[in-house]
């Protein structure tokens, strides 16, 4: 099966895009599994509110535009993490558990995990939406992703505050995973930017020691900076 990423020149149609169902049907399975296992169901609700709005643009996005199947494998990863987590609630998550036993860590990182993720896994799907679909400047695809990691991540924390003590108070513990932390928010937001950031430098540094370009890049690379004045 042919796999694409942001530069290639093919997208595969929905009836053979196996890669596509591979990702839905790992998705559905994770998710089914946090649903049925959920030992906080409010708590689930909520986590997964996002979700139901963030799969709502990705059904519109393929229908218009078509994410390349390592956007949708970085997606994908990043969902099933999310909703991992929502199962136990992230402070009582056992993967992070395990972490913390192992690194012998203070507290259970996996909200740390999750937004780190955020940053690192969606950067590349932001930048191809950016550079593909929006036809901005390369340095801009490549800015605007940091920029909207650190926004999104600071309007998330907000919504939680909103969420823990003004609409649902009852689940305000555990929805915010605190830990004792009152710094939480700020760290989450870090780890998000950091993730960012670490993601378009790699990908940068592949396509500079790989000369890897797309054809509109290449043009692009050999358009003088200024144009003279006739």
């Amino acid at each position: 099966m042919p796999f694409s990423v942001a530069i290639s020149t093919f997208r595969t149609p929905f009836r053979k895009h196996y890669w596509l169902w591979l990702f839905i049907a790992v998705f559905l399975i994770v998710w089914s599994n946090s649903f049925l296992g959920t030992t906080d169901m409010s708590n689930w609700l909520l986590e997964n509110t996002l979700v139901f709005l963030f799969l709502g643009f990705l059904i519109w996005a393929q229908r218009r535009f078509q994410f390349s199947d390592l956007s949708l494998l970085l997606i994908c990863v990043y969902l099933c993490l999310h909703v991992y987590g929502a199962k136990y609630t992230y402070a009582e998550n056992p993967f992070g558990y395990w972490l913390k036993d192992y690194f012998h860590w203070s507290r259970n990182h996996y909200d740390r995990l999750v937004h780190f993720s955020f940053g690192f896994l969606l950067a590349y799907p932001m930048r191809e939406m950016f550079l593909k679909w929006l036809k901005f400047p390369r340095w801009v695809s490549w800015s605007l992703p940091i920029e909207i990691t650190l926004s999104v991540s600071s309007l998330y924390e907000l919504v939680e505050w909103a969420v823990a003590d003004i609409f649902f108070p009852s689940q305000g513990d555990a929805y915010l995973g605190l830990q004792g932390d009152i710094w939480d928010a700020q760290k989450d937001i870090f780890m998000a930017v950091v993730g960012a950031i670490i993601a378009t430098t790699i990908v940068t540094t592949i396509k500079k020691v790989g000369h890897i370009y797309s054809a509109e890049e290449l043009e692009a690379r050999k358009e003088p900076l200024f144009k003279s004045r006739s």
